[in-house]
């Protein structure tokens, strides 16, 4: 899918010893948020069904969007732990870095969510917000996770992805989304590179939010974005990390249309 006429080209930029493929709107001399968006995402991914209308929710912004490491267009590197949460936001970091933005908006999508708070705590003077979308499993609930995951790259190194895919028929949409949602879900696991696909699950098996005492020390103003109906982005972490951090808003999606109001949050969020 071409970027919108009011999006940049891709373009790929080396960082932290990788190349990751990065999409911007808006003016360099703008305000910059990094999003990140989820597992087995990528831009185009989120560019079929967009979750987040930039142009209404952050139009005084510089936006950079961009695959994650092993992602979309973005470059896949052997070891799993490169795809823990904390190594991806020193991808983040090295890749402001390379744009030449000091200080930004660190948002994300799960483990784009996950990464803005990983990136506050390495580098909190770099951060002016955050803005963490449907915060992934943490802490109590992640170990079910972790062997899902570990399940699933099992499946994909077999050559059984189709297993995944039937998978995803078998489970219930948040309740938010629609079946175009799953449709995309199947879509995006069907054509995906086994080696890319196994690495990047077995890295996510080995990641987990910070340390409860460690999210309190994010003094920056957050904004939390959850949705109900969903296992592996339960609103239990949505809500525990709103009581942890000190400054934050949270508000909860039922229904589409509540979904719908998303992008109005943010730019509330981003004016104040």
């Amino acid at each position: 899918m071409s970027a919108p006429s009011n999006e940049s080209l891709d373009v790929h930029i080396d960082a932290a010893g990788t190349t990751l493929a990065t999409r911007t709107r808006g003016d360099a001399s703008a305000p910059a948020l990094l999003w990140g968006h989820g597992l087995t995402s990528s831009i185009d991914g989120e560019d079929e069904l967009p979750m987040i209308d930039w142009a209404s929710a952050a139009p005084g912004h510089r936006i950079v969007r961009y695959d994650a490491r092993g992602h979309g267009q973005s470059v896949s590197t052997d070891g799993e732990l490169d795809y823990r949460w904390d190594r991806l936001a020193d991808d983040q970091l090295a890749l402001a870095d390379a744009l030449g933005v000091e200080r930004y908006t660190a948002a994300g999508a799960s483990m784009g969510a996950a990464t803005a708070l990983f990136a506050a705590l390495a580098a909190p003077e770099r951060i002016d917000r955050l803005i963490l979308v449907i915060p992934p499993t943490a802490w109590e609930t992640r170990r079910e996770q972790v062997d899902l995951y570990a399940t699933m790259a099992d499946l994909v190194e077999a050559g059984r992805t189709d297993v995944l895919v039937r998978g995803v028929d078998a489970s219930p949409l948040p309740d938010p989304l629609d079946e175009r949602s799953r449709e995309r879900q199947k879509r995006t696991l069907a054509t995906a590179d086994p080696t890319r696909l196994a690495r990047v699950l077995r890295g996510a098996g080995l990641a987990d939010l910070p340390p409860a005492d460690e999210i309190g020390r994010i003094t920056q103003p957050v904004l939390i974005l959850a949705w109900t109906g969903d296992t592996g982005h339960p609103v239990s972490t949505a809500e525990r990390l709103d009581e942890l951090l000190p400054d934050s808003f949270i508000r909860i999606a039922s229904d589409a249309d509540q979904l719908a109001t998303w992008s109005r949050e943010i730019a509330g969020f981003l004016e104040n």
